[in-house]
């Protein structure tokens, strides 16, 4: 079996995330790594929170908190909203962390020893009223090439460009709103990507062919366009320190590296948290996941659109220019945005749902079904109250919790609580199990694909076997004229239940657990469900006790969306 090594974007620490966020990396990335541990791979999920840069600075000085000790606390209150999530990082780490201000440090060192980070005078932008030189996003102004009023000096959030602060028109301080700006002289560390550009063109060329048309069209622009040298450093207090036994003069003028650069590096760094943390007794090696792996481990990155050229561009160029063994990326999984109503997300606006708002709701089995089942692959997505309802009521209450319930309570008042036995399977079973085993297999193919939206639909097209051979069968009926027909109908069913608690384990773990906790197998370890196993559908042998579980999944009634539309806003909010 294959080692899967699996990263999603790190989550900005400046606040909780919106859906969006959580659909377009963490969620997929945690049902590809719930999928593949099922088939027996050894798998590694790694994430943790992006904590430096103006953002971070700028959110703790709004909250009157010291920057690391506000970070430490955004990191706790979001790793609680992903534990409520069921996201199961194997470990979840910080940037800001020892591990990677050392593999940052190291990094940079051997650029530099390897010719490929230069010391540059630049011009940048001098806040006269704040008394100090201004970074990137410590700038706002109007993107010079769409017009948003609105962007930072280093991305402008409506068209993507990256941007350099000199770039914005109107720009003003993001500290004090002050636009006695002037430019002065600074010396900052360029990475010096132009030299790196055939390098990373080959890398692409190799994998990129693999990735999704999102991922490589993105990364195939950026180097038709070229690959131009990168500042590397910024002037800020909270950051990876330059290190003074490389460049002492910037070391002491307090330069910390960009949060661009030792973001993905930290990557790198949480592995290494992992393996520090490891309990007593167990050894855990981060470098056999990510240095001369060769062969042995297959990288699969999960990411929004505007995250692509950092991670399909920048950091391959980060890790080409070591000229050391480091593990790239071999599958680039990237998604569209969520959009609310058609529009983005607002807190200040009162517009969208935040993922801790979102598990105040409603469990999270509801947000990780109907994220997944409409990812924003192919192209953005928008959310509604009214779709979500739908979604909800359809596939999770009418397809599979009406299947569980009417199926457990029968059974329960007409043969008790054990599984009845009735006759032998005949031809509707036989060919149920051929249905089941085709949308099985298909289901797989498409996780395997890392196509969400297909995986869904197959899922619930397992759902929907089992209703169509439930009214097929008509136990209700049956039990007039044979108990032991509608025995096996239901002995049937009940073996449908448990391989629906296998097989959907990725999508929706809470109710997978309630499906498979309902019968007393006492040693039920199985991890997925093979295609002879699907056709049988025997698993459950006759006299397993069982129990009938509360409602898997309530329905979301009109008065439900009235609250929920008033409270978060919706079209005309």
């Amino acid at each position: 079996m294959a080692r899967h090594l699996i990263t999603s974007a790190l989550p900005y620490i400046n606040g909780i995330k919106h859906l969006g966020n959580m659909v377009g990396s963490m969620l997929p990335a945690d049902v590809y790594a719930r999928y593949l541990r099922q088939r027996g791979h050894e798998v590694l999920y790694i994430c943790a929170t992006d904590e430096h840069g103006t953002p971070a600075e700028l959110a703790a000085k709004d909250a009157g908190l010291p920057v690391d000790e506000f970070c430490a606390r955004q990191h706790d209150a979001q790793k609680a909203v992903y534990d409520g999530f069921e996201l199961h990082f194997d470990h979840f780490g910080r940037t800001s962390s020892r591990q990677n201000v050392e593999i940052t440090q190291h990094i940079a060192r051997k650029l530099h020893e390897n010719g490929f980070i230069e010391e540059r005078t630049t011009r940048q932008v001098y806040s006269l009223a704040d008394g100090r030189f201004l970074p990137d996003r410590y700038i706002i102004g109007t993107c010079p090439h769409c017009g948003y009023e609105a962007a930072r000096g280093d991305q402008c959030e409506n068209c993507t460009r990256v941007l350099d602060p000199t770039d914005l028109l109107d720009a003003r301080s993001a500290v004090s709103g002050s636009t006695e700006l002037e430019v002065r002289e600074t010396k900052h560390l360029f990475l010096l990507q132009s030299r790196l550009q055939g390098e990373v063109e080959q890398f692409v060329d190799e994998h990129g062919k693999e990735w999704p048309t999102l991922a490589s069209s993105i990364a195939r622009k950026w180097l038709t366009e070229g690959l131009h040298d990168r500042s590397i450093t910024r002037d800020l207090t909270w950051g990876v320190p330059v290190p003074a036994d490389t460049w002492p003069e910037l070391a002491e003028d307090g330069k910390v590296f960009y949060v661009w650069f030792d973001a993905p590096i930290g990557y790198i760094g949480a592995t290494k948290e992992w393996a520090d943390a490891a309990p007593e007794g167990e050894e855990r090696d981060w470098r056999s996941w990510w240095y001369d792996v060769a062969g042995t481990v297959r990288y699969t990155q999960f990411m929004a659109k505007d995250n692509v050229p950092f991670h399909t561009v920048m950091f391959p160029a980060t890790q080409l220019g070591t000229r050391e063994p480091w593990k790239k990326v071999d599958f680039v999984k990237a998604f569209n945005w969520l959009t609310y109503y058609g529009g983005k997300f607002s807190t200040s606006q009162n517009r969208g749902i935040f993922t801790d708002a979102a598990l105040g709701l409603l469990p999270a089995d509801y947000w990780r079904y109907f994220l997944m089942a409409g990812a924003p692959e192919s192209d953005d997505s928008s959310f509604s109250w009214e779709l979500f309802a739908s979604v909800v009521n359809k596939d999770l209450a009418d397809t599979l919790g009406n299947f569980v319930n009417r199926v457990l309570s029968f059974s329960r008042k007409r043969f008790g609580e054990q599984v009845p036995a009735g006759h032998a399977a005949g031809e509707p079973e036989r060919k149920l199990g051929e249905e089941i085993a085709r949308l099985l297999a298909e289901y797989e193919e498409h996780l395997e694909a890392l196509q969400f939206r297909k995986a869904a639909a197959a899922l619930r097209a397992l759902w929907s076997a089992g209703n169509s051979y439930l009214e097929e069968k008509a136990p209700w009926l049956e039990i007039k004229q044979d108990q032991d027909a509608a025995a096996l109908t239901l002995r049937t069913a009940m073996n449908l239940i448990h391989l629906y608690a296998v097989v959907s384990e990725p999508f929706i773990p809470a109710a997978a657990r309630a499906m498979r906790g309902t019968f007393a197998l006492g040693d039920d370890t199985r991890r997925w469900v093979t295609a002879a196993e699907a056709r049988a559908l025997d698993a459950l042998p006759a006299g397993t006790p069982f129990t009938v579980p509360p409602v898997l999944f309530a329905k979301i009634t009109e008065e439900d969306l009235d609250t929920y539309r008033d409270r978060f806003g919706a079209e005309n909010a």
